[in-house]
């Protein structure tokens, strides 16, 4: 008796779908993504058990690095802009476009406000390298503000009383750079702030 073949039929899956559904992913994830931040200095922040998180909108970050060197920064490009045109134009400085182009795609701004006009000059890849050695002044001049406080002033100006203030500094900083910037914060009346910190959890004790 002869063999009977079993006729083969070809197995066609409709992959339209899927490309669909990896195109709304990737849309979603582009739009959702927050994108890190190229910051003026490294720093290594302290661990603890506090699951506060920091606000992602609206927020003047201060950082401090090891050597107590402070930075400000604003959390988009449109509001550091507008911080750095307020600074400016207290202190009777001109920025060019190019200038403000560049204090836009920083991420910090660190230096004495008489280094200004010198540090957006600097190419945009260049900008880091020049500031991470100066920082802003938190020394008062004359018994009024320092710089340090002009530029918390100014942010909460532009952005109002509903700006959030966060400081995260490198877990070597000196204490008594952090008391420091406590006690003028305290001196404008501005005591509520986030520490910026790494999780760690009770098993890492």
């Amino acid at each position: 008796m002869g063999k009977v073949k079993v006729k083969k039929s070809d197995v066609w899956i409709d992959m339209t779908p899927m490309s669909d559904v990896m195109v709304l992913l990737l849309t979603f994830f582009m739009m959702t993504s927050t994108f890190v931040k190229n910051e003026a200095v490294k720093v290594v922040t302290p661990g603890s058990v506090s699951e506060i998180k920091v606000p992602e909108n609206n927020v003047l970050t201060l950082l401090v690095d090891k050597d107590g060197k402070v930075f400000a920064g604003m959390d988009t490009p449109a509001k550091q802009e507008t911080l750095l045109l307020d600074m400016a134009s207290k202190y009777g400085i001109s920025l060019t476009q190019e200038q403000l182009e560049n204090g836009r795609g920083s991420a910090n701004i660190g230096v004495a406000m008489k280094d200004l006009n010198e540090l957006l000059s600097q190419p945009s890849e260049k900008l880091n390298e020049f500031q991470q050695v100066r920082g802003i002044p938190t020394d008062s001049v004359n018994g009024g503000m320092s710089e340090f406080q002009d530029w918390v002033t100014a942010a909460y100006d532009a952005n109002g009383e509903e700006m959030k203030l966060a400081i995260k500094a490198d877990q070597g900083t000196p204490y008594k750079v952090i008391k420091k910037m406590m006690s003028e914060l305290q001196d404008m009346n501005r005591n509520r702030y986030f520490l910026i910190t790494s999780y760690k959890t009770n098993s890492e004790d």
